[in-house]
């Protein structure tokens, strides 16, 4: 059995080729999706497909829209929700996504570190399984298999 794994979180940094890194090494059947990681093909797609907008709102709305779209497709057709939360940037995109795949009645695994025990007490109280790093998220999956 293969799981297809949503990998929520900022796009900032590696993270989650470190995490493919890591599963591929522990042998876990995953594949994995994840929201666009170029972060200038996200704020620019509204107007790549869409053409020139008004003014940086209509930029915005229009590459949310089609954002928001691609998430919502490729979380429905995952199997679980990995979402990462970590100490340096913004985490509104990792909060809605989490809340989403909560919604949507998705498995759910939180990612975060002690330090935002108390921000996210709320979500991760939703969540199916909160850990610190992501080699308890992968055990979490691997336990799964057994």
């Amino acid at each position: 059995m293969e799981l297809t794994v949503y990998l929520a979180g900022q796009i900032h940094d590696d993270w989650r080729e470190e995490l493919k890194s890591k599963a591929k090494d522990k042998n876990l059947p995953l594949t994995f999706v994840a929201p666009q990681t170029n972060h200038d093909r996200s704020d620019n797609v509204g107007e790549d497909i869409l053409g020139e907008q008004p003014g940086k709102m209509y930029k915005d709305d229009a590459a949310s829209s089609i954002n928001n779209l691609r998430t919502e497709v490729l979380m429905q057709k995952s199997d679980v929700v990995i979402a990462l939360f970590g100490e340096k940037y913004k985490q509104w995109n990792t909060a809605m996504d989490a809340s989403a795949a909560i919604t949507m009645n998705k498995p759910t695994i939180i990612v975060r570190p002690e330090s935002l025990i108390h921000p996210l007490k709320e979500l991760t109280n939703k969540a199916n399984v909160t850990v610190e790093t992501v080699d308890q998220a992968l055990d979490v999956l691997r336990y799964i298999y057994e």
